[in-house]
């Protein structure tokens, strides 16, 4: 009868034991691979045959509040209602190298956490990085393409 009962004590702690392992390596790994990327829109810029004119036309009748880059548009982010954060709106002259090697017409800006590490994992994941990162006193920024080409600007801003 003890012998049944001890081999039933540690059946049992072998089980917990491992079933506490498991959870333990599996939290341990959700913590490590879960990488915030994107959090938000940093801008959206698009070519057109007169920017400046563009931009007096978007002021006049759609109301934006414009500046010599286009305009800027400032909210608070949800989850810190104290921390401010923008999204550049602007026009580019159509014939800009800026936006090469992408044909496209478009380039969206998006925002992100830790530019360093997402750019090593993009490069893992065989993602085409179009330049190398530069840094400015309001973040950090660097061009990559999508699986159609379509060159995206991410950038980590300094707030």
């Amino acid at each position: 009868m003890k012998k049944t009962s001890l081999l039933i004590l540690v059946i049992a702690a072998s089980f917990l034991s491992g079933f506490a392992f498991k959870t333990i390596i599996t939290n341990q790994n959700k913590k490590t691979t879960k990488m915030k990327k994107v959090t938000g829109i940093g801008g959206v810029f698009f070519k057109c045959k007169d920017p400046k004119k563009t931009t007096e036309w978007y002021q006049k009748h759609l109301g934006l509040d414009t500046n010599p880059y286009g305009a800027t548009f400032e909210w608070y982010e949800g989850a810190d209602s104290t921390k401010k954060g923008q999204t550049q709106w602007t026009p580019f002259l159509e014939t800009t190298k800026y936006f090469e090697p992408s044909t496209k017409e478009f380039m969206i800006n998006y925002r992100v956490e830790n530019l360093e590490a997402l750019v090593e994992e993009l490069k893992k994941e065989g993602v085409t990085i179009v330049d190398t990162i530069e840094a400015y006193d309001y973040g950090k920024f660097i061009h990559i393409l999508d699986l159609e080409g379509n060159k995206i600007q991410l950038w980590e801003p300094k707030d």
